[in-house]
């Protein structure tokens, strides 16, 4: 009996080149799945290039909102940036689309689990730990497996007819709605600038010669409203990353540390994120202590580290996540963005749990602020610091 498996599937260079390993190399039947997180593709498509490449059966699945919902927002809870950069655009699709994949795995009784990831990259990790919480098949993924690159990728692409658009053959390309990766090709040398051709969110030439400017509304930490209208969750990132994106905001440049210890240069197209991200830790700087603003980063950091590095499944994460929510309950206002050839800034907030008082901070002549008080605190606030240095000058 032949045995089967099945495939996490975009139809890109990677999977369809794997579809024909497991057929030719393995004799397996495979099963393509492909989980909607927002890429934008043409699923008629990736459907009919499944069935081209001779897959027994293929599975769309529509998680865009629950991506959102479960994934991004509370990435945005945590101001979810890893080295202080990266959205954790991939990152947070991964666990979902190896879930819905898992489902389809025990749906069709397969022998095995199949994804197109190298050995290089993190998203091997992502999906293994996610598959393997969930599952004892074994794991084929046959670019690492046999240490494929990406020329002889293409070579074995075009021997077998399988068509490739002209981008994924300059650049290699993950996309979903929270954020764009493009790496390979000429962004292998870390002192090229990125050509243009390379951007699809956000514009490069030609930008508004006026500011733009954006009001985005949390309710619990979680964006609600955007320029006064509500919106659901997919409707709301939507019009965020295509007003930021044509204002020229959101394109990310960086050296990263990936899991398996390589340093790579990434680059990121991120409008939506960035201005979401940076709103939301403006709006908790204003309702929370900075205490709890001190703590929390310390959090927020060892979350985006732990979803970066695949372990969206330990435990940790949701200990972690137990604080970020109770930490939200304050977190509702509006914060106020200025976008201007490609800069972005935060030029006003509000919120009605404020901890800003005007009466206090004011240098005007109805300030309720003793200044008096100050003196001896600051004595006291300074005391060790300076009896430490009198001391080190007398030695």
């Amino acid at each position: 009996m032949t045995k089967k498996a099945v495939l996490a599937f975009s139809g890109g260079l990677d999977t369809s080149v794997v579809v024909k390993y497991l057929q030719e190399d393995h004799d397996m039947e495979v099963i393509t799945v492909t989980v909607d997180v927002g890429q934008g593709d043409d699923y008629k498509k990736v459907a009919a290039k499944s069935k081209k490449l001779g897959a027994k059966k293929h599975y769309h699945i529509d998680a865009t909102k629950e991506f959102v919902t479960d994934y991004v927002f509370p990435s945005i809870k945590a101001n979810a940036l890893y080295q202080k950069k990266y959205c954790l655009a991939t990152a947070l699709a991964r666990p979902l689309i190896a879930q819905k994949f898992l489902q389809v795995a025990k749906k069709e009784k397969v022998d095995a689990l199949a994804h197109g990831c190298s050995g290089k990259g993190n998203d091997q990790v992502r999906f293994d730990v996610t598959m393997r919480a969930g599952s004892n098949l074994p794991i084929i993924a046959p670019i690492r497996d046999l240490n494929l690159d990406r020329p002889t990728e293409l070579k074995f692409a075009k021997k077998h007819g399988i068509s490739i658009d002209s981008v994924a053959k300059k650049y290699s390309i993950d996309q979903n709605l929270w954020g764009r990766a493009i790496e390979g090709g000429d962004l292998e040398n870390p002192y090229n600038e990125p050509k243009d051709d390379a951007f699809i969110w956000v514009k490069t030439k030609n930008l508004p010669k006026k500011p733009t400017y954006i009001e985005i509304t949390f309710q619990k930490g979680v964006p609600v409203a955007v320029d006064g209208k509500t919106m659901g969750p997919v409707k709301l990132l939507e019009y965020v990353n295509k007003k930021a994106g044509a204002a020229g905001v959101g394109i990310i440049d960086h050296i990263e540390d990936r899991v398996v210890g390589i340093k790579s240069r990434e680059v990121y197209e991120t409008p939506g994120a960035l201005c979401l991200i940076e709103a939301h830790q403006d709006l908790e700087k204003m309702v929370h202590t900075k205490h709890q603003n001190k703590f929390k980063s310390i959090i927020d950091d060892e979350w985006a580290h732990l979803v970066y590095s695949g372990l969206w499944e330990d435990p940790l994460r949701a200990d972690l996540e137990g604080f970020i929510n109770q930490s939200q309950k304050y977190v509702t206002g509006t914060v106020k963005l200025k976008l201007y050839q490609g800069s972005m800034r935060v030029v006003g907030r509000k919120s009605k749990y404020s901890l800003y008082s005007h009466d206090v901070a004011t240098y005007g002549e109805d300030s309720t602020f003793d200044q008096k008080l100050a003196k001896g605190f600051v004595e006291l606030w300074g005391m060790q610091s300076t009896e430490a240095n009198k001391l080190q000058k007398k030695r």
